[in-house]
C-alpha cells in the first residue's frame, strides 16, 4: 500500500535519528549570549531575550531572521535550541537562512528528529525535503541549458514541462501538470471601456480586510465594476486545505461576492505554503462568489485591455516563453501583466532581483502595467521602458513602512485597493484607501 503523506513525515523523522534540542527543561534555560550577534544588533537580541509574550518574541525574532539573516544566525540557533514557545521555534524555524548552510541543515535535522512539537518537526522536514528537490532540480535546468545551447527544440519543450514539475516538488505541492496548462485566451467583457477593482495581500479574515472590502463595496455602488482581479495571499497563513473549506465563504464570499462580479487570481506565496493549496484554488467554482483562477498564469481580453495573469512565486522557463509568445501575438491598446511579487518596490520586501532578471526585460517596451502586492502598502513607482509600476497589497493583513527611494512617485503604508479605468485612449489607475479616500491617481495615455 502506498505510504500517505503522515507516513512519509513520520519515516522521515524515524531516518533522522534521536539526535535533537534538549528535553522540555532544557528549553526553558537562560537565552543565547548576546556575543553572538555584532555589536549593532545586539540591542535586538536583548529585547527578543527580554520580551515575555510568544506571539510578541516571535515577532521580534522573526524581524531579525529577515533583516540580517548571516549576521543574527548563530544567535537564532542557540535561541531555537532553548525557547519554550513553540511558535517562537516554528517563526525561526521558517525564517532560518539558506538550506545549503550546514548549521541551519543541521539545526533541521535535530528539530526535525526529537522537538516536542510535531508541527515544529513537520515543518524542519519540510524545508529538509525542499532542500533536497531544490538540489534535484537544478540538474533539470542543467539540463535544459544543454538543450538550449544545442538547438533542440523537441527536448526544450519537454524540459520546460519538467522543470515546472519540479517547481511543485520543491515547494511540496500537489499540483498535477494539467492543473499548470493555461487555457487558450478568453474574452470577459465587451466594449470600448472597462472599470476593474484590484487587490492583494487581503485574506486573513482580518476587521482591516472587512474595513476595505467594505470601502470596495462602496465604491461599486457609485460605480459598478465590470470585474475584478485579485493579486495574491488570497488566504494566509498557509493557503487552504481545500476548494469548499469553510474560509471560502467566510473570508471570500461573504466579503466580496456581494459586489456581484467575477474576479480573476493569481498565487501568492501565502497561497502556495499548504501542499493542497494552489490545486484547490484552481479548482473552486462557487456560482455566488465570482472567484476564477483557470491555471497558474494565463490571459484574457477586456474591452480595449489584455490582462496577463503571472504565478511569480517561482516563474518557470515554460511561463516566461509562454508570456513572450503571448505578448507578441496581442493586439490589445493596452497590456497589464498582474502578479504577487513586486519588480520594484519602495516598501518591506524591496525590489524582487529575480524578476528585474527574468520578467522585466519580457515586458519592457511590451506591456503598459505591472500591477502587484506583496509589499502590505500602496505605490506607484517611476517607469522602466513604457512598464509602469503599482502596488496594491493593502486588502486586509497588517500594513508595513516603506523606505522611500529614486523610483517613488507615491507610497504610503495603508490598507486600500486599485482601481483602473481604461478606454482607447486613457488608462487611469486609483489607488483608494480603505476609508473611501483616493489617495493617488495616475493617468496614461496613447495617442
Amino acid at each position: 500500500m502506498a505510504l500517505g503523506r503522515l507516513g512519509v513525515i513520520l519515516l522521515l523523522l524515524f531516518s533522522l535519528g534521536t539526535a535533537g534540542p534538549a528535553s522540555p527543561k532544557r528549553a526553558q534555560a537562560p537565552g543565547p549570549s548576546l556575543d553572538l550577534l555584532p555589536a549593532e544588533l545586539r540591542e535586538r537580541g536583548a529585547e527578543i531575550l527580554g520580551e515575555k509574550d510568544d506571539d510578541r518574541r516571535s515577532k521580534l525574532a522573526g524581524s531579525l531572521a529577515e533583516d540580517r539573516p548571516s549576521q543574527a544566525k548563530a544567535f537564532l540557533i542557540a535561541l531555537l535550541e532553548r525557547d519554550p514557545s513553540r511558535k517562537v521555534r516554528l517563526t525561526i524555524l521558517e525564517d532560518l537562512g539558506p538550506y545549503s548552510d550546514p548549521l541551519v541543515r543541521r539545526a533541521l535535522e535535530r528539530h526535525a528528529a526529537s522537538d516536542p512539537d510535531v508541527e515544529v518537526a513537520v515543518i524542519s522536514v519540510e524545508r529538509l525535503r525542499a532542500a533536497s528537490a531544490a538540489d534535484q532540480r537544478r540538474l533539470v535546468d542543467k539540463r535544459l541549458a544543454l538543450a538550449r545551447k544545442q538547438g533542440d527544440a523537441k527536448a526544450v519543450q519537454a524540459l520546460e514541462a519538467e522543470e515546472e514539475r519540479w517547481i511543485s516538488v520543491v515547494n511540496g505541492t500537489m499540483l498535477p501538470g494539467f492543473l499548470r496548462k493555461p487555457p487558450e485566451v478568453f474574452s470577459v467583457k465587451q466594449g470600448d471601456a472597462i472599470r476593474v477593482l484590484a487587490f492583494g495581500d487581503f485574506g486573513d479574515g482580518s476587521d482591516a480586510q472587512k474595513a476595505t472590502a467594505l470601502a470596495m463595496r462602496e465604491a461599486a455602488r457609485e460605480r459598478p465594476f465590470d470585474f475584478g482581479i485579485t493579486l495574491g495571499d488570497n488566504f494566509y497563513k498557509r493557503g487552504v486545505t481545500s476548494p469548499t473549506e469553510p474560509r471560502w465563504k467566510s473570508w471570500w464570499a461573504d466579503l466580496y461576492g456581494p459586489l456581484g462580479i467575477r474576479f480573476y487570481a493569481v498565487l501568492g506565496n501565502h497561497d502556495w505554503k499548504h501542499p493542497d493549496s494552489p490545486a484547490a484554488e484552481i479548482l473552486h467554482t462557487d456560482p455566488n462568489d465570482g472567484w476564477s483562477m483557470p491555471s497558474p498564469y494565463y490571459t484574457f481580453r477586456a474591452g480595449p485591455a489584455q490582462f496577463f495573469a503571472l504565478d511569480t512565486n517561482d516563474v518557470s522557463q515554460a511561463q516566461l516563453a509562454w508570456l513572450d509568445h503571448e505578448l507578441g501575438k496581442s493586439t490589445a491598446r493596452w497590456k497589464i501583466a498582474f502578479g504577487h511579487h513586486p519588480i520594484y518596490s519602495a516598501g518591506h520586501h524591496g525590489d524582487t532581483q529575480r524578476l528585474i532578471a527574468e520578467l522585466l526585460p519580457l515586458l519592457r517596451n511590451r506591456a503598459d502595467i505591472y500591477l502587484c502586492g506583496h509589499d502590505h502598502d500602496l505605490q506607484e513607482l517611476k517607469e522602466d521602458s513604457g512598464l509602469h509600476f503599482f502596488v496594491a497589497g493593502g486588502g486586509g493583513a497588517e500594513t508595513r513602512p516603506l523606505h522611500r527611494d529614486a523610483r517613488t512617485i507615491f507610497g504610503q503604508p495603508d490598507h486600500g485597493f486599485a482601481i483602473l479605468e481604461a478606454d482607447e485612449n486613457t488608462l487611469t489607475v486609483q489607488l483608494v484607501g480603505a476609508d473611501s479616500t483616493v489617495l493617488h491617481t495616475s493617468t496614461l495615455q496613447k495617442p
